[in-house]
Formats: C-alpha cells, structure tokens, sequence
C-alpha cells in the first residue's frame, strides 16, 4: 500500500505511483518539487532509493523538508539539475516526468537518447500531450499504455513506456490528440470533448485567416474535431452496451 497520508490529496500522483512496480530499485522524479512522490515510494517500500531532482534551488528545498520530515534522507537523494542531465545512463529504473509541458518533456528525453535502453518512464503533461505522443510514435518508443486521472476537475493523461522500441503501427494527428488505448476508460469521453473544445476554439481563431498556410491549419484542425467525434460517439455506444 502507498503511503496515503502523503499522497492522500493528490490523485494525479498517487496514479502515478501506482504504475511504478514493487521491486523497483531506483526511482528517478525529474521535476520533483516538494518531493512527495518519491517521499510515498520509500514509504511505502515500493522502491529502494530514490534521486528526487529539480532545476529550481527552491523547489529542491521543499522536497529536503520532505525527506526531513519522514526520516528519508539516507534514501533520498536530491539533485539540481534541468531534465535527465542529473542522471548516469542506467542509474534509475524507474523515471518519472510529471506536471510539465508536452513539450518540455520531449525535449528533455531527446536530450537523453538513453532513456529508452530497458527503463520505465512513466510521463504526465500537464498540457499539450498531443505534441508529446506525435513524438514519441515518431521516436518508435514502445509506449505501453496510457490512462487518464482526473485531479481538482482536470484530466490528465499517464503514459508508461517500457525501455526499447516497438513495432511500427499507423497513426493518425487523432491518436495524438485523443490518446490510444483509452477506449475502455471511463473518462475518455470527458477527455475526447476536452480535445474537441480545443481544436474548434483553435480552428475559429484562424477562421478569417488569408494566409493558405494557416487556413489549410484550420482545415486540419477541423478534421481532426470531426474523427475525435466519432470516436466519441462510437465509445458512448460500447460504453452502454457494456452496461
């Protein structure tokens, strides 16, 4: 069991530590902040050390006043760093990037090409998800599954890869935005409207667009609201013949 008087009030990481596997040795949270996650792991033994790294100097302070206060600091070891730099190749065999950009994480694993050699990653943006997903089929990760939480009203989505590379499968701009392998989430309705808001609200932004670049965005935008429709609308039909 995780330590519930840490993780208590927050679902998005509490989900997060629920993916990470009992016999882990070193878990790395890169972007760490108060320190919680990791603080929950050692608690709970579900993990045997961990690097809890941050590049900002105050962040990393609050997550020493984690440790301290648990008792975790002959375990818990804090780095000051941006992204994997504060990591040796094959020193953690769990990595958890959470609660930043789509793009800040791809970013910081393309700067780490080692990341994918028998590692667990487990990465949760806070936004722009669909530029990290294109990235990672991009990259040919072999991306394991992916679920959504829901934290204060929002949804997030979890993606766990597994270290290696998988087998080349289509894909399409709509996996990208409405994730793949959701369809028997009970919240991936929520999340497909989510999606559909965005790309419309995106789409009338550039509906007097003159310039054809920006009018052909639009256009795609618009493609891509019309298939996550239907992928909503088939979802609510297996979702009631389920019930």
């Amino acid at each position: 069991m995780l330590s519930t008087d840490i993780l208590e009030r927050k679902p998005r990481l509490r989900a997060i530590a629920a993916l990470v596997p009992e016999d882990c040795q070193c878990l790395a949270d890169i972007g760490t902040d108060h320190g919680y996650l990791p603080a929950a792991l050692l608690r709970a033994g579900r993990c045997r050390r961990a690097i809890a790294a941050d590049i900002g100097a105050a962040p990393l302070e609050r997550a020493r006043q984690t440790a301290r206060l648990y008792g975790l600091e002959d375990r818990m070891e804090l780095r000051l760093g941006g992204g994997l730099s504060v990591l040796a190749p094959g020193e953690a065999d769990a990595i958890v990037i959470a609660g930043m950009g789509g793009d800040n994480i791809t970013d910081i694993l393309s700067a780490a090409p080692w990341c994918r050699e028998g590692i667990l990653l487990l990465l949760q943006p806070m936004s722009r998800a669909e530029v990290l997903r294109q990235w990672l089929w991009e990259q040919n990760f072999h991306v394991r599954s992916e679920r959504l939480v829901q934290d204060k009203g929002v949804l997030y989505p979890i993606v766990e890869i597994r270290g290696g590379v998988r087998d080349r499968v289509p894909y399409t701009e709509a996996d990208a935005w409405g994730g793949m392998g959701l369809e028997r989430d009970p919240l991936w309705g929520r999340y497909l409207e989510t999606a559909i808001l965005r790309l419309r609200r995106a789409a009338a932004g550039l509906e007097r667009a003159r310039d054809p670049a920006l009018a052909e965005r639009r256009e795609r935008f618009l493609r891509i609201s019309a298939e996550l429709e239907k992928r909503k609308g088939a979802w609510r039909h297996a979702d009631c013949a389920r019930d």
